[in-house]
């Protein structure tokens, strides 16, 4: 798992596009980009819960007026 939770979500943006950059520019074994595509991919799931709890937060306020964590 990742050990840095505290991420933002700009910030996990930013090392998905470093993956992505790396598996286009570098050469690769299969392993290896294998390896960086499961990277990536743990990354979008991390960011997509992120706008989700976001939205979510979002709802609640359109609906009640105020935040309720």
């Amino acid at each position: 798992m990742d050990g840095n939770k505290d991420i933002s979500l700009e910030e996990r943006m930013q090392k998905t596009e470093d993956i992505l950059r790396r598996m286009e520019t570098m050469e690769l074994t299969l392993q290896e980009s294998f390896k960086l595509y499961r990277e990536g991919m743990e990354e979008l799931q991390k960011c997509s819960e992120m706008i989700d709890s976001v939205e979510k937060q979002l709802q609640i306020i359109e609906e009640g007026g105020n935040t309720d964590e």
